[in-house]
């Protein structure tokens, strides 16, 4: 955030952070903490495994 010059003022002023805003849920979790919600496309590290074999179900948040 420095190196572009964001502040956490700026973010809050922005609406970052409000109250009414919508938390994401983690449904699926990689081995090295790439999280994705389950919504839209498939991020690229949880498409790169699918595509290697693995399945999806593997890196499901219980």
């Amino acid at each position: 955030m420095a190196r572009n010059g964001i502040s956490l003022e700026d973010l809050v002023k922005a609406g970052c952070f409000s109250e009414g805003s919508a938390e994401l849920k983690v449904a699926y979790r990689s081995a090295d903490g790439q999280t994705w919600d389950g919504r839209g496309e498939l991020p690229d590290w949880l498409q790169r495994a699918v595509n290697a074999g693995q399945s999806i179900q593997h890196f499901r948040v219980a």
